[in-house]
């Protein structure tokens, strides 16, 4: 007799995105990836050999003091948040902070509101937590932007957080300090913890990043999701961080004994030598960025899919209502019919459909192939 899955499981979306990373046709360009394509700092690795002597060890569950130290220089220095060593808990990526930063602050059937679209990780983790996600729909015309006037429509008393995602996936979108005071106060006058997730808090271009932690008499609502995947190319070393009020930092670390135990003690060693690189590194990365964010949001858009420039990530996230309403139909046919992946709207929510989510982590000579490539299927339709 075959043992069962659980429902859980069973419930979980399908991710086009994993389908895309298995898929081995070398004449496939894909434009879907949701990490850098540059190599992790050279300077990174001068004198790995030593660390790894130091590396077969597990290192405390709530990080090591090293590497704290570095990272509150870091916030100080770069988010203008206040931290000590007990409001930090590293983690295997900051995805896994997310986890369990729920486990430790939502009960069952309790409510967290998350905006959709968004990151396609958050409403499977919370629900496989068995919390209640709320959506709050982002609108094109209001540039994916999170309307404060709705979000105060979903809180109940259920509610127990917000979910943010600022510069955000899929829509590359930069909260402005207006915004993020509307919901500073929201959370304040409700007593709701925010969930800030500042993964590509440097992969940004236009508009200045502001972590929600650094506004006045928010310190012990807010927890700041950080990680060294996007600024240091560093996704496969699994390195992230949360801050947290103190006593929240204690659960965390308390749960995190019983999922990964630690953070690799080798990434936490690079992490230190991350943190204390010139900053040169990264704003050349994102220098590069800006100039393939300017080739293919022109090319989208002059090839008919209304595509907003974004104001920070890698990411372009283009209306194709127009052509379809059904966005993985979409994708599954250009990627059978043209060779180029892209990642359908759906992926990060309801209303995501009738979009596409086109990455610029790709070098632009295969940006520019994939883009004539997509320019030839649209023309189809």
């Amino acid at each position: 007799m075959m043992n069962n899955i659980s429902k859980r499981e069973l419930e979980l979306p399908e991710s086009f995105i994993d389908k895309l990373m298995a898929l081995k046709d070398k004449n496939i360009i894909s434009l879907g990836p949701g990490e850098p394509d540059f190599a992790a700092p050279k300077p990174l690795f001068n004198g790995v050999s030593k660390l790894a002597k130091k590396a077969n060890h597990y290192s405390p569950p709530g990080g090591r003091p090293e590497l704290k130290e570095a990272i509150i220089k870091k916030l100080k220095r770069d988010n203008r948040i206040d931290a000590n060593p007990e409001n930090i808990v590293v983690t295997c990526g900051s995805q896994e902070a997310i986890v369990l930063t729920v486990l430790s602050t939502v009960d069952v059937a309790e409510q967290i509101i998350i905006p959709n679209p968004s990151f396609l990780g958050y409403s499977p983790t919370i629900e496989l937590l068995d919390v209640t996600p709320v959506y709050l729909p982002l609108k094109e015309e209001e540039n994916f932007s999170i309307n404060t006037d709705e979000l105060k429509k979903l809180i109940d008393p259920k509610t127990k957080a917000i979910v943010i995602n600022t510069p955000a996936n899929p829509t590359g979108t930069v909260l402005t300090r207006d915004v993020l005071e509307e919901i500073a106060d929201i959370a304040i006058e409700h007593n709701l913890y925010i969930l800030s997730d500042e993964a590509y808090e440097r992969i940004i271009y236009d508009k200045k990043h502001i972590s929600i932690a650094s506004l006045n008499g928010m310190q012990n609502n807010v927890i700041t999701f950080q990680t060294f995947s996007k600024t240091f190319a560093m996704c496969g070393f699994r390195l992230g961080y949360c801050v947290a009020p103190e006593k929240l930092a204690k659960a965390i670390t308390k749960i995190h004994v019983y999922t990964t135990i630690c953070a690799p003690t080798i990434s936490q060693l690079l992490g230190i030598k991350a943190l204390a690189l010139n900053k040169k590194y990264t704003d050349a990365m994102v220098c590069e960025y800006k100039r393939r964010r300017e080739l293919i949001v022109k090319r989208l858009n002059d090839m008919g899919l209304r595509t907003i420039k974004p104001d920070g990530a890698f990411y372009t996230f283009s209306n194709i209502k127009h052509l379809t309403d059904n966005s993985r139909k979409f994708a599954e046919r250009l990627l059978k019919e043209a060779k180029v992946g892209v990642i359908p709207g759906t992926e990060f929510g309801r209303y995501g459909e009738g979009y596409i989510r086109c990455s610029f982590a790709t070098e632009c000579k295969l940006i520019e192939k994939a883009l004539d490539r997509l320019e030839k299927f649209v023309k189809k339709f």
